[in-house]
């Protein structure tokens, strides 16, 4: 089954998603079920810069007051699957250069794992995801030999989530025609999983 998740890096709900549905992809594997997931770019501020500022005074400039809440509130959801969120150091930055390094990371099998990789930078340990160095020693890390490319690839996938109407992250598309939007619960993800097998012929034997 081929899954197709679109995501920012940045997105909160995207790596608390991301985490929610690995775990329910594992389940069908362990089902004898197979899953290929391609990491997909959205950008939520592609205008954000690349030198990158303190998050919390630039959530509270797009959001006003409210916006320390809201990360409390989200911060919550993310404590509940075990995931890190410190706002107070995460940097705001563009994350064009980390959709490029997940697109070369992707064409070496480790599109996941560069993605985890950056998530848990970017949430945990106050990473600007746009500066060149830090993103050549998160590749490291992982693995991943930056080729350097990447960069039109991204620019055509972030055109065709466009085109595809996709204004919101996280979104898992399946086999190209069946969409889950949001952060669902694992069990949710784990009942599109079985439907989408059951509707196009692969459910475990």
């Amino acid at each position: 089954m081929k899954v197709e998740i679109f995501s920012d890096v940045v997105c909160p709900w995207c790596y608390i998603g991301h985490v929610r549905f690995a775990r329910a992809a594992e389940r069908f594997r362990a089902k004898g079920g197979t899953v290929e997931v391609t990491m997909r770019p959205f950008q939520l501020d592609p205008d954000a810069p690349v030198a990158g500022e303190p998050l919390i005074p630039a959530l509270e400039r797009k959001f006003g007051p409210g916006a320390r809440q809201m990360t409390e509130r989200v911060g919550q959801a993310a404590a509940a699957e075990g995931l890190e969120m410190d706002y107070d150091k995460a940097v705001s930055a563009n994350t064009f250069e980390a959709h490029r390094l997940i697109e070369v990371a992707g064409g070496q099998g480790l599109g996941g794992q560069m993605t985890d990789r950056l998530f848990r930078a970017y949430f945990g340990e106050g990473a600007n995801v746009a500066d060149a160095g830090v993103l050549a020693r998160l590749a490291g890390e992982v693995g991943v030999r930056d080729t350097g490319e990447g960069a039109e690839e991204v620019r055509e996938q972030l055109g065709r989530a466009r085109a595809l109407g996709i204004s919101g992250v996280p979104l898992f598309l399946f086999e190209g025609q069946f969409a889950v939007s949001g952060a669902q619960p694992e069990e949710t993800f784990a009942a599109a999983i079985d439907e989408v097998a059951e509707r196009t012929g692969q459910t475990p034997i």
